[in-house]
């Protein structure tokens, strides 16, 4: 018999810190196989464009999962959620169906987790000045990620609107981080010692001059080729690390300069495997400036899943 789990039931059962270090052990383990998602356009009655993520990954013999993402962009402006997701969990060894999750918590909290490992790994050990560009669906949950990781002494909050940035910043304040909006984006990035951005911005909200030596860039948003958060600079003067070097490719924000030539694919330094598993360690030294440019992968959501669905058994 499957179990359904729900927004609640999620929130409960994937704890930062159990989840962080869920992901961390199945990147270390190398087991899951994934094939690449499949990103298709939809084309709407009124001429705008959707589209639709399927993302499947499986132990064998173990669990096998698959995930059916929708993004409407133009959501945002009727008030309406722009990505929508659900979820199946399936036996790996009989093949019957475990699990259907609530796909949007699911990914909003591996996303936001995935982010948190790679900062813990990659972020230097005395950041204090977290900032989050976006507010967003993953704004709330990247935060709150990241303060799993290190001790911050500030979490500053920016977004386009002032009444939404004011709205993320209150939440956190409830949970006890502290937060407040900041309204040039510019100074907070100077100031920042981690900087993350959830935005589904099509051109660049960061620029490589406003990046202090030793900080650490986490672009989230920019999923698609035509989509991106930072510029040229960001990306050439930095050390880049990536979730998984295929997705991450194809996002705009290698995407572009790879395509123009501005890097070449060994740009990349290293995955979130390879950084997991230590044959990669990370950051040169104190004073690169690093960033990590996650697409999103199938390991971690069956990673989540089955952690959710352990708790849900056990609880």
């Amino acid at each position: 018999m499957s179990t359904l789990i729900g927004h609640e039931a999620l929130e409960t059962a994937l704890d930062w810190s159990g989840l962080i270090g869920q992901l961390r052990d199945w990147y270390r383990g190398n087991a899951v196989q994934a094939p690449d998602r499949q990103v298709l356009t939809i084309e709407q009655p009124d001429g705008s464009k959707a589209s639709l993520l399927i993302m499947p990954a499986w132990v064998p013999g173990e669990s096998i999962g698959v995930k059916v993402v929708t993004f409407f962009p133009d959501n945002a402006a009727k008030g309406r959620p722009t990505i929508n997701a659900g979820y199946l969990l399936f036996d790996g060894e009989t093949g019957q169906m475990q699990a259907a999750l609530d796909g949007d918590t699911l990914t909003a909290r591996r996303t936001a987790a995935a982010s948190a490992l790679a900062a813990d790994i990659l972020a230097r050990k005395d950041a204090r000045n977290l900032l989050i560009v976006g507010t967003g669906q993953l704004s709330l949950a990247v935060a709150a990620a990241h303060c799993a990781v290190r001790s911050y002494t500030s979490v500053s909050i920016w977004g386009r609107s002032g009444d939404k940035a004011a709205a993320v910043a209150a939440d956190l304040r409830e949970q006890g981080l502290p937060a407040q909006t900041v309204t040039d984006l510019e100074a907070a990035c100077r100031a920042a010692d981690v900087i993350s951005t959830v935005t589904a911005s099509t051109r660049p909200v960061i620029h490589g001059d406003w990046l202090k030596p030793g900080s650490h860039l986490d672009l989230i948003g920019a999923f698609k080729g035509d989509m991106r958060e930072s510029d040229d600079q960001t990306i050439m003067q930095a050390e880049v690390f990536v979730d998984l070097r295929a997705g991450a490719s194809l996002a705009g924000d290698l995407a572009q300069p790879l395509e123009a030539g501005r890097i070449s694919p060994d740009h990349i330094r290293a995955d979130l495997a390879e950084l997991c598993q230590g044959t990669h360690s990370g950051r040169s030294d104190d004073s690169a400036r690093t960033v990590f440019k996650s697409a999103g992968m199938a390991l971690q959501d069956l990673a989540a899943a089955n952690m959710a669905r352990v708790h849900t058994i056990s609880g």
